[in-house]
């Protein structure tokens, strides 16, 4: 009896959870890519949250500030201790008056504009020094460009001012040290083309100081008084 051998090829076939692994793959991948967006655009709505949260904290606070009675605006004349100052109100007179809480002491100097409560008069807001629109309309440069090579045919006036401004700003501990007491400025006089603004301009360079250049026909106004008020002010700016 005779036996025969078959051999059989089978092919494998891929299971039919193989066949869908590339499709969830590129399915994840796509989903990660929404969710990477979403996470995006989270981040920008917060933002936007706390941006708007500020806006509307800032607001609350003006708010309440325009619901409350007006305030009196002093001027400090002195601090007396810790917790108490000396305001000038005008027209009622001199007070001492208290500190807010949230005021600090060292923050309160003499001719400081301050905010009193109505009802307490208790010192709450340092204000900010009030100049006129004008003055701050003046030609104010940092550090002009001018030097004194610039400067022709002044050099007697050169030398002199060098003395009595750039001197005492550039070496103050000379005069501390002759017990001299400094110059507090110099008038340029002449007629016009002479080089006054130029030397004042290279003064300020070489001094690397403000320079403030004033018409003295914008200080003449019609009502009396005005025009030295904006000659402090003028002061004040400088400082």
């Amino acid at each position: 009896m005779t036996h025969t051998n078959f051999e059989m090829e089978v092919d494998e076939k891929p299971s039919k959870g193989e066949g869908f692994r590339p499709y969830y793959i590129t399915k994840i991948e796509e989903l990660q890519l929404i969710v990477a967006e979403k996470s995006q655009n989270l981040r920008r709505l917060q933002a936007q949250r706390n941006e708007l949260n500020a806006k509307v904290r800032m607001l609350r606070e003006e708010l309440q500030l325009l619901q409350e009675q007006g305030s009196y605006v002093g001027e400090v004349v002195k601090p007396m201790d810790k917790k108490k100052v000396l305001v000038k109100v005008h027209p009622e007179g001199k007070f001492v008056v208290d500190l807010d809480k949230n005021i600090d002491i060292n923050d309160v100097t003499a001719n400081s504009r301050v905010a009193l409560r109505n009802e307490s008069y208790t010192l709450h807001k340092i204000l900010p020094n009030k100049v006129d629109p004008l003055v701050s309309l003046m030609m104010v440069e940092k550090v002009p460009d001018s030097t004194y090579e610039m400067v022709g045919g002044l050099d007697k006036q050169i030398k002199e001012i060098k003395e009595v401004i750039e001197l005492p700003v550039k070496h103050p501990e000379l005069f501390d040290a002759l017990g001299i007491a400094q110059p507090k400025g110099v008038l340029l006089y002449g007629p016009p083309g002479t080089g006054k603004t130029l030397l004042a301009r290279a003064v300020a360079h070489h001094t690397e100081c403000t320079f403030i250049r004033v018409s003295g026909s914008e200080l003449v106004q019609k009502f009396i008084g005005e025009g030295s008020r904006m000659v402090r002010e003028l002061f004040v700016m400088a400082r």
